[in-house]
């Protein structure tokens, strides 16, 4: 960690009476006169508030100067001010960094009208100002508005405590922040043209003024990334292509519209079409959609159920296909059912479209069947291909159909398992069927990686994304060859793709590495040579301090390796013990690598912490054999796997203090937590995020616990399973606990109904455990909206050091003592 200068603010001799210090003002950055001919100042206006506030934007920017009305003003250090008075407004600018959460006093002296804020949030006060500070880097900026004497002007500060203590530097790199990391532009969508000479791309980022509502703007690029077409209010997945690429289609305002490409004119081709959507070019005359008839509100005072989809909200809603006549706008009902069709795809040539509908199926094991139905449109026509107990998705190829599902589709047509072991269906494979239906060959039986989606090509390839172990990577499979080749992203996680079918296939991606943010990338199947089309690096993480990454795999009792990664905070000093937090999922899926997320590990590692990520046995991504061992595991297999891994960490990174260590996870991750805390006492803090306490519960209240557990708990039900219903519920062995442990969960959760951790709550409070329930208004099974997130973050931060640091201060600051 370099420093140009860090100097920590001292106080005075008496430490223990915390008297306030002045700060010195070498460390104070000024700027001004700021509009020196100013005479109206934003508090005689009635728009100070939105002045201030877009002046603020530019000041808090790290430039050495701001042009001001065509004038080029510098900062410079407030000890280099020599007038007394000056006219327009003037700026104040502090950095300091606080390893810890800090809490004082910021005093003014001299400055009569003056507008504070930390990190771009205003704060109260008219002289004094609470400063609450996070570990990490921070920036103070003082608008000045009405100041007799700048030789009077004194900036101090009160701490409340010896330990909030405030370091004042002028670092070249700065501590990555949680408004960093999630208010950071990124593109959330993307639509590349059949011929790639144009894509579409959504840019969205967050700003203070603007809170939960997101900054989004929809762009049509040429091949040379200029802008061609701005489409204001479009998402770019709702954006579709002609096969021949001069028009693609899209809603705007209620209207459903095309745009030329080469004349930029739009064209209204209907409107108000309410519960439409996913418009595609059938052909070059016709459009495909989906379009959804809301139900009927129903009786006020009772809800006779129909089934036990009838507890999700959206079960009574029907929808259906249809085609569209472009120049008439004539509609024109493929589907029609009293089951919702959904479309799956379509073959224009030969006037074929494939759907799926789920009529109600309760039997074993799957508790669900999805029907593949075949329309053919030359006679209006259709047929059943099949039912399925296992489905993903099905797409038309060459000779035949593209599916993908689980590996007991087909009669176990995917399975390489030995006998008797049941298969987790969440491990999705890659099949062919001819166009009855009847003959079925797997095509990735060999290959490792879960398939979570694929485009076909029009010589047969497919373009994929697989989960591969923690990393989401793309592969070209060659339907001639039945081989699977890697395509060189140099991304960990591809979040989506678009593909453009030339003789040699071009893909456009976003995505993450495990240390490095989100990037959108161009490659050629032929050349497999990635090129950046887009970075965020430069305008959001330029100078930003990231955890040093490392592989750490560990072969646990039963002779499997688990992998794992360790993030490193910047600058740690390896010759101290540090806390550490271990993370993990337990479920279906593993912990990926992305460099952001709802988990934040280079945020956790920027405030302290050295983390360990593991991915337990029965994930899917590292094959058939290992995804299998989540089957009817509940916390075995799993709990060992972290108490193992654990133990391996610690002897492999001695820096880690044994005594310090946090876990965490969330929905199966957060059953992991309460588990484990059921079986070891080797952590010093736990959270659970919408956890399941108790199996039978929420296999029988969750919206779809019923049909995890046909794969979770295939075979097994509470009438004759009751030892894995009851005996493996964290609750049945809440008196095991000893651990503190922090509940947290949307209290409008349906996936894991919030029940399951008042369940847990009510045991440990009756038990006398140190056990806290936070609870989110109105968020569902994961929190999305922007304040809840940094709250959320903060909250689970706070718990942490309130337990591993011995620092309670953030916690009492948010919930008291």
């Amino acid at each position: 960690m370099k420093f140009k200068s860090a100097v920590t603010l001292l106080f005075s001799a008496i430490a223990t009476q915390l008297s306030a210090a002045p700060i010195d003002s070498q460390h104070i950055q000024f700027i001004g006169p700021i509009g020196q001919n100013i005479q109206t100042k934003p508090h005689h206006t009635g728009h100070q508030t939105a002045i201030v506030n877009t002046l603020v934007s530019k000041l808090s920017e790290n430039n050495s100067s701001l042009e001001v009305f065509g004038e080029e003003i510098k900062w410079q250090p407030l000890s280099d001010v020599n007038a007394l008075t000056m006219g327009g407004l003037q700026a104040l600018k502090l950095e300091f960094s606080a390893t810890r959460f800090v809490q004082g006093k910021l005093n003014l002296t001299g400055i009569e009208k003056a507008h504070v804020f930390l990190n771009g949030q205003q704060l109260e006060g008219k002289e004094s100002y609470s400063l609450n500070a996070v570990t990490g880097d921070h920036q103070l900026l003082i608008v000045a508005e009405q100041v007799s004497d700048w030789k009077k002007v004194v900036i101090d500060y009160t701490p409340n405590a010896e330990h909030d203590t405030l370091v004042f530097t002028q670092k070249s790199t700065k501590a990555l922040s949680a408004k960093q990391l999630f208010d950071s532009p990124t593109i959330s969508a993307i639509s590349l043209s059949p011929d790639a000479n144009y894509y579409v791309a959504t840019k969205q980022q967050y700003q203070d003024n603007k809170g939960n509502s997101a900054l989004r703007d929809t762009v049509l690029y040429n091949e040379d990334g200029e802008v061609v077409y701005r489409l204001n209010g479009v998402n770019a997945n709702g954006v579709s292509w002609r096969e021949d690429s001069k028009a693609v289609i899209f809603v705007q305002n209620n209207q459903l519209k095309t745009l030329d490409i080469k004349t930029l004119k739009e064209t209204v081709i209907a409107e108000d079409l309410t519960g439409a959507s996913g418009f595609k070019f059938f052909d070059n005359n016709t459009l495909i959609f989906s379009w959804t008839k809301t139900a009927p509100k129903g009786d006020k005072i009772v809800k006779h159920y129909k089934g036990l989809e009838d507890r999700w909200s959206y079960a009574r809603n029907i929808s259906q296909v249809y085609l569209m006549d472009i120049s008439t706008g004539l509609i024109q009902a493929v589907t029609e059912h009293d089951l919702s069709h959904s479309l799956e795809d379509f073959d224009a040539k030969n006037k074929r479209i494939l759907a799926t509908r789920s009529p109600q199926h309760y039997d074993a094991p799957y508790h669900g069947i999805t029907e593949l139905v075949e329309f053919d449109l030359t006679n209006n026509s259709s047929k059943v291909l099949g039912q399925y107990g296992t489905f993903n998705d099905a797409r038309y190829g060459n000779d035949g159909i593209y599916v993908t599902a689980g590996a007991e589709f087909g009669n176990g047509a995917g399975r390489t398992l030995a006998q008797g072991v049941l298969a987790n269906n969440y491990d999705t494979q890659l099949f062919w069927m001819n166009t009855q239906g009847k003959e079925i060959k797997a095509l990735s039986k060999q290959f490792d990686p879960s398939i979570d989606s694929f485009k076909v090509l029009n010589n047969g390839d497919l373009v994929l994304r697989a989960t591969d172990e923690d990393r989401k990577k793309l592969y070209l499979f060659d339907e001639s060859k039945n081989k699977f080749k890697p395509l060189k992203t140099k991304l960990d996680v591809v979040e989506r793709y678009s593909v453009a079918d030339k003789r040699s296939p071009i893909i456009i991606a976003t995505g993450t590495t495990a240390s490095t943010p989100q990037k959108l990338v161009q490659l050629s199947a032929k050349s497999n040579r990635a090129s950046t089309l887009w970075d965020s690096k430069p305008l959001a993480y330029k100078n930003a301090e990231i955890a040093a990454l490392e592989e750490f795999n560990f072969t646990n009792s039963a002779g499997t390796e688990i992998k794992g990664r360790v993030y490193i905070p910047h600058g740690l000093d390896k010759n101290k013990k540090h806390p550490a937090l271990i993370y993990y999922y337990g479920g279906t899926s593993p912990v990926s690598r992305g460099f952001t997320g709802r988990y934040p590990f280079n945020f956790w590692a920027t405030n302290g912490y050295v983390v360990y990520v593991l991915q337990p046995s029965g994930a899917t991504g590292f094959g058939q054999e290992f995804s299998a061992k989540h089957v009817n595991d509940w916390g075995n297999r799993a709990a060992d796997d972290i108490i193992e891994g654990t133990n391996a960490f610690l002897s492999a990174y001695q820096f880690v203090d044994k005594d310090r260590l946090g876990n965490l996870g969330a929905s199966y991750g957060g059953f992991m937590t309460m588990t484990l805390a059921t079986k070891t006492d080797m952590f010093s803090a736990s959270i659970s995020h919408a956890g399941i306490s108790n199996l039978t519960s929420y296999w029988g209240h969750g919206w779809w616990g019923y049909l995890y557990s046909s794969e979770a708990s295939k075979h097994s039900y509470p009438w004759n399973n009751s030892k894995l219903y009851s005996q493996q519920s964290p609750v049945f062995n809440a008196d095991k606990v000893k651990t503190p442990l922090l509940l947290v969960h949307g209290d409008a959760d349906v996936n894991v109904p919030v029940g399951e951790s008042h369940i847990m709550y009510t045991a440990l409070k009756m038990l006398n455990q140190d056990v806290e329930l936070i609870e989110y208004k109105g968020a569902d099974h994961q929190i999305f909206a922007r304040d809840r997130r940094f709250q959320w973050w903060d909250t689970m931060l706070a718990y942490f050091d309130k337990h591993l640091k011995d620092e309670p201060q953030w916690w009492q600051h948010m919930y008291g003592k």
